[in-house]
């Protein structure tokens, strides 16, 4: 589990990125490489998968997700899932 303090400790990118994804409402216009980097400065391990499918583990919590193309930006059901995945394992603002 991250601690208050080592959210603080993030680069000022990694904590917006986090912010933004506990937004309400959601929102749908974070660029998924942005989301990807908070998850491996988080300490979460990446696996590619076929195609742009692509797998994390954090904390012994698991996602898979699939990296949104040609657009950058994830819409709100991949933030949403995002969201889930961080609280399974343990980070929130």
């Amino acid at each position: 589990m991250i601690s208050y303090a080592n959210i603080h400790d993030m680069n000022s990118k990694h904590r917006k990125t986090l912010e933004a994804i506990f937004f309400q409402p959601v929102n749908g216009n974070i660029e998924w490489r942005k989301i990807e980097s908070l998850f491996l400065a988080l300490g979460a391990m990446r696996t590619e998968r076929s195609g742009s499918a692509v797998s994390f583990v954090l904390h012994g919590a698991r996602a898979d997700f699939h990296r949104p193309h040609p657009d950058k930006a994830a819409l709100r059901y991949r933030v949403k899932d995002a969201r889930r995945f961080l609280e399974i394992a343990g980070v929130t603002p």
